[in-house]
């Protein structure tokens, strides 16, 4: 590339720069670091898959689980961008219909959306515990109560406000329920005694240790772990980027090192 302007002093034994030369170092140190960052970028892609990954998460899904492998994934493919669209009910996969996410972690309890164009795979499951504040009527019982004792206080239940959602009424316990459409507000709603609800004992458990929140023991009603699945859409192979990213959350973080060694000792 011709720059037309003098870079280097004529006539020295040693190599020294120009003031135009000078004036000029600092784009030229700029388009070499932009041009390693480009290799960077283009082995990261050739390696992992893609450049970018967009998924959708349930917000139920355990959080300390995904930001654990969201770090590791950041690991193994450094240039990565990720797109995570955190999620309810059908949410999720209604992005993957609509082709902004490549999966979706969605509850198996939910609805699917499409079945005819979604499969669902199973991913993991997460336990569930019952709670309230200790304010809350149902923390002074002192016994195990049964669900038509929980029916008459107000449950705090997450839903989805999409119109075209299918409501589920799984592990409701009856009428009176208020309804918000975010985890964190229902957190909040229970953490100020205003109702009883289901929670990831992962999100709740320093709450429960730090007695902000009490864990009720039910008489006669079972409450199931709830169980992940991976929505995608059907016959779609995913890149080795998006199997390595759901292989980790399927199993706990895990470098694409170790799985490259596991395969090399077998």
């Amino acid at each position: 590339m011709a720059l037309s302007v003098e870079l280097f002093e004529r006539g020295t034994r040693r190599a020294a720069l120009t003031p135009a030369g000078r004036s000029l170092l600092p784009d030229a140190r700029a388009v070499i670091a932009r041009t390693e960052e480009m290799k960077t970028r283009a082995r990261s892609i050739s390696t992992s898959g893609a450049e970018q990954l967009s998924i959708a998460v349930d917000v139920y899904y355990p959080r300390r689980q995904l930001i654990a492998c969201l770090q590791q994934f950041g690991l193994d493919a450094p240039t990565a961008v990720v797109n995570l669209r955190m999620t309810t009910m059908q949410g999720g996969e209604a992005l993957v219909l609509d082709g902004e996410c490549v999966f979706a972690i969605t509850a198996a309890d939910v609805p699917e959306l499409k079945p005819s164009a979604l499969e669902r795979h199973w991913l993991c499951d997460t336990r569930m515990v019952t709670v309230c504040a200790p304010s809350h009527p149902l923390a002074n019982l002192g016994r195990a109560a049964a669900r038509d004792e929980f029916s008459r206080h107000i449950q705090i239940v997450v839903t989805d406000n999409q119109p075209y959602a299918e409501k589920s009424t799984v592990a409701v316990a009856g009428e009176r329920r208020w309804l918000v459409n975010e985890l964190g507000a229902k957190h909040d709603l229970l953490k100020a005694g205003l109702g009883w609800g289901h929670m990831p004992e992962d999100l709740v458990s320093g709450d429960l240790a730090n007695g902000v929140l009490v864990e009720l023991t039910r008489h006669a009603w079972h409450l199931r772990p709830l169980t992940f699945m991976i929505s995608q859409r059907r016959g779609l192979d995913p890149l080795e980027c998006e199997a390595h990213l759901i292989a980790m959350l399927a199993s706990g973080h895990r470098s694409k090192s170790s799985a490259i060694a596991d395969k090399s000792a077998m």
